[in-house]
Order: C-alpha cells, then structure tokens, then sequence
C-alpha cells in the first residue's frame, strides 16, 4: 500500500510540474501579444515613461482610428490579402499535381528531384532577391502583387509539396485502383478519391503555406516600391522614421495583422490538428 500511495503521490508532482511547465511556456508565448494590445490601447506619453507602466492608466482606440483613416494601412491589408491568396492558389494549382506525381509515380530523378526541393529551402532568402528582381524586371511583374506572390511561390512550392506527399503516401492507393477499374482517369481519381480522403492534410498544408506568405518581409520589401503593391509588413517598416518612432500606432497594427491569422486558425482548428495527427502516424 505504502508503494502504491508512493507512486500516486509522485505522479500528482509530476502532473503537476507537466501543467507549470505548460502554463509557464503558455504565458511566454502569449505575452507579448498582450502586451501588444495593451500597447496599442495607451496614449503616445504613456508608453515611453521613467516607470513601467503595464496596464493603461487612460485605455484610448485612437491608434486604432489613426491608422485605418489617416494612413494606407487597409490597403496595404487588401495587398497582403490578394497576394496571399494568389501565393495558394498557385500552390493548390502546382503544387498539387506534383506532390500526387512524387507520392504515385517511379520515375527517373524523382529522388534527385525531391532533394532539389529541398535544397531550395535550404538556400537563405536573401541569395534569392537579385535574381528574382532581375527575372521580375524583365517580365513587366516587379511592383506587383501577381509578381509578389509569384516569387513567393518560388520558395514555398517546395514546401507545399514535401508536406502533401506525405499526405497523399497516406491516402489507400487499392481505392484509386477501384476507380481505375471503374474506368476513372488518373485525374479523376486524383480529384475524387485522393484529395478528399487527405483534405485535413491539404488544409494543414494550406495555412502552413499562408502564414509563411502574410507575415514575408524580406521579399515584399525589395520586390515593391508603391503603396498599390506593398503589403502589411513593409507599411509597419516605414512608419518608423527616422526622428519618430509611433509605438502606438506600430502596436495597433501589429494587432489588426494578427486578427486574420487567429481568425483562421479557429476557424481550421481542428482540421488542421487532425491532418497534422495524420500525417505524424503515417510517419
């Protein structure tokens, strides 16, 4: 009895440590959105104060109003949008067929080729941006939103299509023989079969491939130069003069940038989870 009360105990410590830990790590995580929005709700001279100051002493909406009427930060909102969605949509079209094509077919290369997408992640950002600005230049799609999310896609194709082929090695090949047999194309059992049964996974995919594209910065700053192309993280930038430093005004659109991204993942939750859980068993 004494060994079994022992091992009870021990386990209550050790739940209760797990929690702290997850608490702890929890809080860390979170506080510095909140502090954030704490931020974004005070006044220009109660930020930057001889004393910390963590909750507002007078909570105002003005940075908030500010920055949406007397600034371009709802199109700069509208252009992170529009290449967002862009930057997914050629993935979905793309990136699709060849993750099917890379999880179905024995070809020549196919593990070269894998490797070179891999490879292309490996290489920094910054190696990327001359040649991309040369290429961009040359085809009229610098200072666009379509050429924006085209060299987006130049480095999130590869991980697009690493992460569905997992998904789709998952996906039972005897249920597409079955279609096969039924007289089903290859593209229709693609379509029909394949895609419905690894959605989750696609889904997964999916935000993974638009978080990466809402927050890019790097590309964004150099491949735009007017207001009508840049998106969200290039307006924060330049707000930051260089005798000026809005703290307020930073901080509310740092808030109002998140709110998509929180609204998504609440929205997919739970897809998004089970796709992930997938794609981990079937490793």
């Amino acid at each position: 009895m004494a060994n079994i009360a022992s091992h009870a105990r021990s386990k209550r410590i050790m739940d209760g440590l797990s929690y702290l830990l997850l608490v702890t790590l929890s809080f860390i995580c979170i506080f510095p959105i909140l502090w954030t929005f704490l931020t974004s709700l005070k006044l220009e001279e109660d930020i930057v104060t001889s004393t910390l100051q963590y909750i507002p002493r007078r909570i105002t909406f003005d940075n908030y109003v500010t920055l949406w009427q007397q600034s371009s930060y709802p199109k700069l909102v509208l252009n992170s949008l529009i290449v967002t969605t862009t930057t997914i949509g050629i993935c979905l079209l793309t990136g699709t067929i060849a993750a099917y094509a890379f999880a179905r077919f024995e070809f020549r290369g196919r593990t070269q080729l894998m490797l070179a997408y891999l490879v292309v992640r490996m290489f920094p950002a910054v190696m990327m941006i001359i040649p991309l600005f040369v290429v961009m230049r040359s085809i009229g799609l610098l200072d666009s939103t379509i050429g924006l999310a085209v060299a987006y896609t130049s480095f999130l194709l590869p991980l697009f299509v690493w992460m569905l082929k997992g998904f789709f090695d998952a996906a039972p090949k005897e249920l597409e023989s079955a279609a096969r047999i039924d007289g089903a194309t290859r593209l229709v059992a693609m379509i029909r079969i394949v895609i419905p049964i690894a959605r989750n996974g696609l889904l997964a995919t999916c935000v993974f491939v638009a978080i990466a594209a809402w927050n890019e910065f790097l590309f964004a700053l150099m491949l735009t130069t007017s207001q009508g192309s840049r998106t969200w993280p290039v307006g924060l930038h330049l707000m930051v003069g260089e005798f000026q430093l809005p703290w307020g005004m930073l901080a509310a659109g740092g808030i109002i940038s998140i709110l998509p991204v929180i609204v998504l993942f609440a929205l997919v939750q739970r897809a998004m989870v089970s796709g992930l859980t997938a794609g981990a068993v079937k490793g």
